[in-house]
């Protein structure tokens, strides 16, 4: 597979020399090995940090199975029997499943909410609890843009008495090798090697919104908007946020390789627990995002870069993608700088193609 690697080095090198992109990561993983560890842009090479806005959400995913399967929490259980708080104001039936599949009915966020107090993971768990839900709990289901992560990261404290990061780190990362490399909160030592996000056609776009789009009630002003000058900030970098991620491409896609099957002998579920990741939980429109979303447990089933496969993963704000094509074992990863959407958001969907095409030609990835 060694032409892949000079394929897609080549691509990335292009697409910076043209502009298109100002730094980006590739990497993919097929059962268990990795065939393309890929990078360009000044300052980037592959232990390069990029964050990646909702990326992160299939890590917390990915954390709530492996504590699922360990028998530390369970997905028909309601929340609020791990965290009674939650229960207020008739959440008491909103399920782990639920959380998973944005159907708990609290993705908004107060109108005045600033980039300070969403840095604060105590102080958002407690504004999450004390919510009244715009839908009854597991009756329809609306993007929580930022309300999935303090729903389960305070899960995941309840249940393991380790905050999301640590938890991440212990159950997910350190296990495969990882642990620098797929964070919540940027360390201080680290933070050097985080690359900067440029604005780009993705900002743009959340400009041009109307002001009662159903949008904005989870993102209700600019100042916790998933953009480059918010992500920049030190501050948020810190912070434990379990609805985003900062990580390398390799990172993530490694992650994604160990749900699929074994890496260096390590693997996070066992091979009978992969399909309930990808188990539809609903396809109806989005209450929040305003169109059908095929959506699993925790991540989403149905993204351009997924090429109509079937596939499980998320993408993050502006472009950046991770997910497990389990029918062929590969797992794919794209970090970016330049936050990209609408008709430039093509870099992953154009890369992950031509990945997929290599593997069929080499017979290696149909199972």
């Amino acid at each position: 597979m060694a032409d892949i690697q000079a394929q897609v080095e080549n691509i990335l090198r292009s697409l910076v020399d043209s502009g298109r992109e100002t730094g980006a990561q590739v990497a993919a993983y097929l059962h268990g090995e990795l065939i393309v560890d890929a990078h360009a842009g000044d300052g980037v090479d592959s232990d390069s940090l990029f964050h990646g806005f909702s990326t992160g959400k299939g890590v917390t995913a990915t954390l709530v199975h492996v504590l699922a399967e360990r028998g530390l929490l369970d997905y028909d259980t309601p929340i609020a029997v791990y965290w009674p708080e939650f229960g207020a104001h008739g959440k008491d039936r909103a399920t782990v499943r639920d959380a998973l599949a944005h159907r708990t009915g609290v993705p908004q966020l107060p109108p005045a909410i600033t980039i300070e107090e969403l840095c604060d993971f105590d102080g958002m768990a407690t504004l999450v609890a004390g919510q009244e839900p715009l839908w009854e709990p597991g009756t329809a289901t609306g993007y929580h843009g930022w309300t999935f992560g303090w729903i389960l990261g305070e899960l995941v404290r309840r249940v393991t008495g380790l905050s999301a990061a640590e938890a991440l780190r212990t159950h997910v990362a350190e296990p495969l090798g990882i642990a620098d490399s797929l964070l919540y909160g940027v360390p201080e030592e680290h933070a050097d090697r985080v690359v900067p996000l440029v604005a780009g056609s993705w900002e743009k776009g959340l400009a041009t919104i109307p002001a009662e789009a159903p949008f904005f009630l989870a993102l209700p002003n600019r100042g916790v908007w998933p953009a480059a000058d918010n992500a920049n900030r030190p501050d948020y970098l810190r912070a434990d946020l379990p609805a985003a991620a900062t990580v390398s491409a390799r990172a993530a896609a490694r992650m994604y390789a160990a749900l699929l099957g074994e890496v260096d002998g390590v693997r996070l579920l066992p091979a009978e627990a992969l399909p309930r990741l990808y188990e539809l939980q609903t396809s109806e429109p989005d209450r929040i995002l305003g169109a059908p979303i095929a959506k699993g447990m925790g991540y989403f089933l149905d993204l351009p870069a997924m090429g109509g496969e079937p596939a499980f993963g998320h993408n993050g704000s502006g472009g950046s993608i991770a997910f497990a094509d389990h029918r062929r074992g590969l797992s794919f990863a794209f970090t970016h700088s330049l936050l990209t959407g609408g008709p430039a958001a093509t870099t992953a969907a154009d890369v992950a193609a031509v990945i997929r095409t290599a593997v069929d030609q080499e017979g290696q990835g149909l199972l």
